[in-house]
């Protein structure tokens, strides 16, 4: 069941590292809102990291590359660069455990290296969550204050696009991956602490059996003497 957990945790990470690089790639961040003077759908517009797609009614999908990082909005910016770091993170992050885990031959018959090294992926799990959940979450709360705008106009108004939730569900289970891990090394602790204060025990009462022996031993010999006088 032990190692099942940890299986269950390679898994999730390999979804959360599938999910990051979809919604990094995804262009549906922000996507046309079809209201007041938009509500008959005529055309459709989205917007991603890296690229605007624009569709006509009975013409295809046409993207387009942006040409400048700097005619993107701030949040934009922002997310393009903390995702790309939640990639590299998540990756890492999937090295480092499959060394960690239990049946891993990375770090030998050395169990603390082992549970240090499942620790660290745990902490860079979690650190992905923050690096993923700060651009969607300020991405979708600039969406809804100029949805709520009144002073922007219907064509300039967006709705949350698929990118937004694919990320929030791929938080949790970065969320979760981390959860896991770190519980796993709780465990794992544990029960090497439990391991080392019952051989130091054995080994103490060892020592006190064997100064017993002496001790009767220098008793025996002591009355000997005495009665050989």
């Amino acid at each position: 069941m032990k190692a099942k957990l940890e299986i269950v945790a390679l898994i999730l990470g390999f979804i959360g590292l599938f999910g990051t690089i979809t919604i990094t790639a995804l262009p549906t961040w922000k996507v046309s809102a079809f209201i007041g003077a938009n509500l008959i759908v005529m055309e459709e517009l989205w917007e991603g990291l890296w690229m605007n797609c624009y569709r006509q009614i009975n013409i295809n999908m046409q993207c387009k590359v942006y040409d400048s990082l700097l005619i993107l909005p701030v949040e934009l910016q922002v997310a393009r660069a903390m995702m790309c770091v939640s990639i590299a993170l998540v990756f890492i992050a999937l090295i480092v455990t499959g060394c960690g885990i239990q049946r891993s031959y990375c770090c030998g018959d050395k169990q603390k290296c082992k549970n240090i090294t499942l620790a660290l992926g745990g902490c860079l799990y979690l650190l992905s969550f923050l690096t993923t959940l700060i651009p969607v979450c300020w991405v979708g709360h600039s969406i809804i204050q100029q949805f709520n705008d009144p002073t922007s106009l219907d064509a300039q108004k967006r709705e949350l696009g698929q990118a937004i939730f694919i990320g929030w569900g791929t938080c949790g289970v970065l969320l979760a991956t981390g959860i896991i891990l770190l519980f796993r090394y709780s465990k794992r602790t544990s029960k090497e602490e439990d391991h080392y204060n019952d051989a130091y025990l054995m080994e103490e009462k060892s020592v006190v059996k064997e100064d017993s022996v002496g001790l009767a031993k220098t008793g025996s010999s002591f009355h000997k003497f005495h009665e050989y006088v």
